[in-house]
């Protein structure tokens, strides 16, 4: 069954198993090692994160290395990216609203310091 980035990006556990192979490729063994949770729910982890194509499996002697495929998420950025304006419209009405308040209060600040 192939399933989306979407999917693989839904649970915290692969996000973190995603941002922990971008830094280097590991054994499963050296993935598991990394999380509190047993080896069997790790390799099911990586199993969906594999059925996605964000992770890809090369043999390593007795052990399975596995390494990141980042160009599938690809799909996820964009999607994100298209509500970037939308944050950055938000985030520039924040600060010209506590801007404003900034300057109601230091006007009225100054006008009672003269008035003493």
């Amino acid at each position: 069954m192939r399933r989306d980035v979407f999917q693989a990006i839904a649970d915290p556990i692969r996000r973190d198993i995603i941002e922990l192979l971008s830094e280097e490729a590991l054994t499963v063994n050296q993935v598991a090692e990394q999380f509190e949770i047993s080896r069997p729910a790790i390799s099911k982890h990586l199993k969906i994160l594999n059925e996605c194509g964000l992770v890809t499996f090369q043999p390593s002697g007795r052990e399975r290395l596995c390494m990141i495929q980042a160009q599938e998420l690809i799909p996820a950025f964009l999607w994100i990216k298209q509500y970037n304006k939308l944050w950055e419209k938000r985030i520039d009405s924040f600060e010209n609203y506590i801007h404003q308040l900034q300057t109601k209060y230091y006007e009225s600040d100054d006008r009672q310091n003269t008035d003493h």
